[in-house]
């Protein structure tokens, strides 16, 4: 072939567990629920920054270091993230990838996540808890969109390595992984029952 792809943008995705754990799920709910209940903190400034959802991330980010079930789930996204870092042929060299941030998000119906990235971070991700129907869907774009200067739109049908941006569907059970300079959003959501997730960063120290 006389044109080959260079510099790709690599997302993961897949399930966290080998098999549901209706258990496991139950207990992180529940701890959300109890987190939400008591983060006086966090629900003055989802009123000022987050209308119609709930998120810990201007309050309570270190979750995996405060609840059991947050510790178990970070050894479980653990697996994923070294798998991705490995496909991403990164060196870690003598540090190691540590989770540094760790919080909740709750989006009731219109919540909006805006285009945003994870700077000062390694490898972002969620972790999806509950995806009622209309779950909204997490999309990211191309890094060098800024760049794109002049440039013509895309055809219709235009190949994967070619797109400007990218949506997955999300499914509970299952992890995203992602670079955290990849901006990305989820749009309003559109069903009644709260879409439920777990954010994360890692950091190399």
């Amino acid at each position: 072939m006389p044109i080959r792809p260079w510099f790709p943008t690599l997302i993961y995705d897949a399930p966290l567990l080998p098999r549901p754990d209706a258990a496991f799920t139950r207990s992180l709910m529940d701890d959300c629920r109890k987190i939400r209940a008591h983060d006086r903190a966090g629900a003055r400034w989802c009123a000022q920054n987050y209308p119609a959802g709930y998120t810990s991330y201007g309050s309570m980010t270190n979750l995996h270091r405060t609840f059991s079930t947050f510790m178990d789930l970070e050894k479980q996204i653990r697996r994923h993230v070294m798998r991705f870092v490995r496909r991403l042929d990164m060196d870690l060299g003598q540090g190691k990838l540590t989770m540094t941030d760790c919080w909740v998000n709750m989006m009731s119906r219109f919540a909006v996540h805006s285009l945003h990235l994870h700077p000062l971070s390694v490898i972002s991700g969620t972790y999806y808890l509950s995806t009622p129907p209309g779950s909204s869907r997490i999309r990211f774009e191309d890094p060098r969109l800024d760049k794109f200067m002049g440039a013509p739109p895309k055809r219709t049908g235009v190949r994967d390595e070619n797109r400007q941006q990218v949506a997955y569907d999300v499914e509970a059970g299952r992890v995203i992984l992602f670079e955290s300079w990849l901006r990305h959003e989820v749009a309003a959501q559109r069903g009644r029952a709260e879409r439920v997730s777990i954010s994360f960063n890692y950091d190399w120290r």
